[in-house]
């Protein structure tokens, strides 16, 4: 049995590590990172699994962004469960409670970039982003986005960019990792 609860500072450590067994060293090279990168989550939207032992098993985080055009939005990612606990649906329930969270909180679109076969479940789709870009290099099939307030997205177009709230770089690991590895992109 897992407990699904709101972040806690404690579970940082363990979120990272989880992170890097789940995606691999380049994850934080991918063009979500651009928006998350020194940035805080969404308030109330960043959620931890907890397995018997109390030791981390799953985690998903949302984050505010904007449209091109100026519309509030949330990035949803990574979502990411222990080997150890796949396949028991562990992912869905993460995805269901960052999804109630969000539409509680009076949230109207949330976007991802992620696998179309796996997100559809949870009503995310391409059919509303072909008008939105991601910054750097995405696959646009795997441009997603679900609207909790219907018509949230008529419209919407242009690059997504971050609007949530920053934090010191020295709290934000991802944030320097990322600046090392931009600076060695352009080296």
């Amino acid at each position: 049995m897992t407990a699904i609860s709101l972040e806690a500072p404690h579970d940082v450590a363990a979120r990272e590590a989880l992170l890097d067994l789940c995606m691999g060293p380049d994850r934080k090279l991918k063009s979500s990172e651009r928006l998350r990168a020194g940035r805080r989550p969404s308030d109330g939207l960043a959620f931890s699994a907890h397995g018997p032992d109390g030791r981390l098993a799953g985690t998903v985080r949302l984050w505010d962004v904007e449209t091109g055009d100026g519309r509030a939005a949330l990035l949803l990612g990574p979502l990411a469960v222990h080997p150890w606990f796949r396949a028991r649906g562990l992912g869905g329930d993460l995805m269901r409670a960052a999804l109630a969270a969000a539409e509680a909180l009076g949230h109207g679109v949330v976007i991802l970039v992620g696998d179309a076969p796996y997100y559809a479940r949870f009503g995310f789709s391409a059919a509303r982003t072909s008008a939105l870009e991601m910054p750097g290099y995405f696959a646009r099939e795997r441009l997603l986005a679900r609207e909790l307030a219907p018509g949230a997205l008529d419209g919407a177009h242009g690059l997504i960019r971050p609007s949530g709230v920053l934090l010191p770089a020295a709290a934000d690991p991802a944030a320097s990792d990322l600046a090392v590895a931009r600076l060695r992109a352009i080296a």
